[in-house]
């Protein structure tokens, strides 16, 4: 008696295909996971609570700028200004707020590189996740900062020169190079940002009173230039470290103010720098407080 004829399942017949399937589920269910974890208010929050961070220091050192402009020493930096943090009443407590609070915004920023943009396509959305990864970036250095001097109690520990440590890496002296013109691009953008209002994009100012909507654009431009141009004078010294080779050259913020400040003109240039760093700082609160979520 004949065999008789069998149907088979093309599925049944691809053993992978099923185990291809269960791991994109997987897959699909762990980012549906991660996304709801980004999208918890308490994260939102607490990203809010670390633009307020971020606007304080800048605060803080538009102040210190204001003082090495008219001849004190101080450290016109984030360093210099987690240290003032740290020397207030509640300062370890407060370090340990600004590392929480930027830490979550670092998540925000991470989320929204990997989720924020799918109505954008091609370049602009490139750019879109590229800023995005960078402020995670700015603002988990801030973070491990304001940690680590909380660790230690409100006392900042001595470090080396970032230029020091680059210089003794192969092609040293090449990496301070492309780090400096790096640096100079952000800050070419952050003036760009600013002067084309490209900071809107992360408001939401629909619900807004229209004068405090008024008021926080003009913020943003004068603020991210600012901003810009004091980050500008850290790619200048690195670009000028490299091209010098001179390791013990001073490369960060506080040594581009006072170099700025040292220059004709320096401490009128140095005050208005200082105004609209504070300005930035005040944009940040209403960055805080608009933000799209």
């Amino acid at each position: 008696m004949p065999d008789a004829q069998q149907t088979v399942d093309p599925h049944d017949a691809d053993p992978d295909r099923d185990g291809g399937s269960d791991l994109d589920d997987v897959a699909e269910q762990a980012a549906d996971t991660a996304e709801d974890v980004v999208d918890n208010p308490a994260v939102h929050a607490l990203g809010r609570i670390g633009l307020v961070a971020y606007g304080a220091v800048h605060l803080l050192i538009a102040g210190l700028a204001v003082q090495v402009a008219l001849g004190d020493s101080e450290k016109a930096d984030k360093s210099g200004a987690l240290q003032a943090i740290a020397a207030s009443g509640f300062g370890v407590v407060l370090l340990w707020v600004i590392a929480v609070g930027l830490g979550a915004l670092v998540i925000w920023q991470l989320a929204e590189a990997i989720w924020g943009h799918r109505g954008v396509t091609g370049g602009r959305r490139v750019l879109r996740t590229a800023i995005n990864l960078v402020e995670a970036v700015i603002f988990g250095v801030l973070a491990y900062s304001a940690g680590s001097m909380a660790t230690a109690g409100g006392t900042d520990t001595p470090k080396r020169s970032v230029a020091v440590v680059l210089f003794e890496l192969p092609a040293g002296q090449v990496l301070v190079a492309l780090i400096g013109i790096g640096v100079l691009v952000l800050a070419g953008y952050a003036v760009y940002r600013g002067l084309s209002k490209g900071f809107r994009r992360d408001l939401d100012l629909s619900r807004a009173d229209p004068r405090a909507a008024r008021l926080a654009v003009r913020l943003g431009q004068v603020g991210w230039p600012a901003l810009g141009v004091a980050y500008g004078t850290t790619g200048v010294l690195l670009v000028l470290a490299a091209v010098r080779y001179n390791p013990d050259q001073p490369v960060g913020l506080d040594a581009g103010l006072k170099t700025l400040g040292a220059q004709p003109y320096g401490q009128v240039l140095l005050l208005v720098l200082a105004l609209g760093l504070a300005v930035f700082g005040v944009y940040c609160l209403f960055d805080a407080r608009h933000r799209k979520s």
